[in-house]
């Protein structure tokens, strides 16, 4: 890369001019700096701040895979949002994330989180949880078999694990780097990993069944930690429920909006399950849209069978959430059997999310809309980049139906110095 050109006068023309909304949070939350306490690898042609930004470009922008980084190559723009002349090429990105180890990626979330928690979470106490198979798709690879819902079948995958903070519905941990003998830790290191990060513990985690052993859940217990999951319906315990009086059934009402079955009927009981010491509390219930009842299971003996449901209910917010991962940030397009390369796009991917969630939180009416349509809407803006006089990169927007709605914003208002463009000041300009 040449050396990174400032030039007063130097205007830029892109068909993505959106990106640098995501600027002000970048600076706010100092992502070079992030970065650098991370220790990621970089050189002299691509340091790691410059490096990470360049990947996060292409999260950011709705490409299915770092090879793709190719089409932005005549985008000047998009270069000097990463801090670049221009991006780099494929061969870069897709050699870079196998320097990363786990390690890196930890502290990265760490100081990542730290900063985004106070704008979008600051009372974050209750997580969803749950695994994400990537799919393989060479034709040789030495990967365990994960059930794939996608495909219906087993098939070689990294094992993937994602935390999402239910008030907001950001993506907040992920962890790539898991084998299947491992996979039982995962909850536990995600609480151990929030303790790190807040000095407590996490106080609610609700999770399927497949997620952790009975064993593991004593150390939830054990730390105070509230839990909700799924109990797999073995042939003996449906023939003991289906034996019951029907007296001994209790009705309660499930009033999610646009939730299809609001009535249910429950029975409320304590059982004892092979490792787990002490007792668990089992909410078995019917009318949830399946023949068979759902067994609830908790160590919480306080909150109504009704609120605990309806807490679990919005459990699928994680699920969306995975969805839009794979349909936006294209989560399952990775092709590698290393699961170091994959754990780094998988952070990437939080990352991006949480820049998403901010820029909903930021636009009137567009609080809960989800990332394919702001891109649509706001990122996929054409426009000019102009570098002038008093150190100022000024960001010219098109005639967009949905400028008065940035404009409203004002994002570049409170933008500190951009750190990694040797403290350029930010402005946005509205046609």
């Amino acid at each position: 890369m040449q050396q990174l050109s400032l030039e007063e006068g130097r205007r830029l023309h892109t068909r993505l001019a959106g990106v640098f909304l995501f600027w002000p949070l970048l600076a706010q939350l100092r992502f070079d700096r992030i970065v650098d306490r991370a220790d990621y690898p970089g050189s002299k042609m691509v340091p790691a701040v410059q490096a990470l930004m360049s990947l996060l470009t292409l999260k950011l922008l709705d490409k299915e895979r770092r090879s793709h980084i190719d089409d932005f190559n005549c985008d000047e723009a998009l270069g000097l949002f990463a801090g670049l002349n221009i991006l780099p090429k494929k061969s870069f990105a897709t050699d870079y994330s196998y320097r990363t180890q786990r390690r890196h990626q930890e502290k990265l979330l760490k100081h990542w989180i730290a900063g985004l928690r106070p704008l979008l979470f600051p009372e974050a106490d209750s997580f969803s949880l749950d695994f994400h198979p990537i799919p393989y798709r060479g034709e040789e690879a030495v990967l365990e078999q994960h059930f794939q819902p996608r495909r219906g079948r087993a098939g070689p995958s990294v094992q993937t694990f994602f935390a999402q903070e239910r008030t907001s519905q950001v993506l907040c941990y992920a962890n790539a780097n898991l084998t299947r003998d491992k996979q039982d830790d995962a909850v536990w290191e995600f609480a151990r990993f929030w303790r790190g990060l807040t000095g407590r513990y996490p106080q609610w985690l609700y999770f399927d069944s497949k997620l952790t052993s009975y064993k593991k859940l004593t150390q939830l217990t054990k730390k105070d930690i509230w839990f909700v999951t799924i109990r797999r319906r073995g042939s003996s315990v449906l023939r003991r429920l289906d034996s019951l009086p029907k007296g001994d059934w209790q009705t309660a009402v499930i009033d999610i909006p646009r939730r299809r079955h609001q009535r249910i009927r429950y029975i409320d009981e304590r059982v004892r399950l092979s490792g787990y010491e002490g007792e668990m509390r089992q909410v078995a219930v019917c009318d949830l849209g399946r023949k068979q009842p759902t067994l609830f299971l908790s160590n919480n003996f306080e909150v109504s069978p009704r609120e605990l449901v309806m807490n679990y209910a919005r459990r699928n917010g994680i699920e969306d959430a995975l969805g839009t991962g794979v349909n936006f940030f294209h989560l399952d397009c990775l092709s590698s059997e290393v699961r170091l390369n994959v754990d780094l796009d998988t952070v990437l991917t939080v990352i991006a999310n949480g820049c998403y969630r901010w820029l909903a939180t930021r636009l009137a009416g567009f609080e809960k809309t989800k990332p394919k349509q702001l891109y649509r809407k706001f990122v996929e803006t054409s426009g000019a980049v102009e570098i002038e006089r008093g150190r100022r990169i000024v960001v010219y927007f098109d005639r967009r139906c949905h400028n008065p709605i940035l404009r409203e914003a004002e994002l570049d208002k409170d933008c500190p110095p951009i750190p990694w463009l040797y403290n350029y000041r930010l402005h946005f300009v509205y046609t």
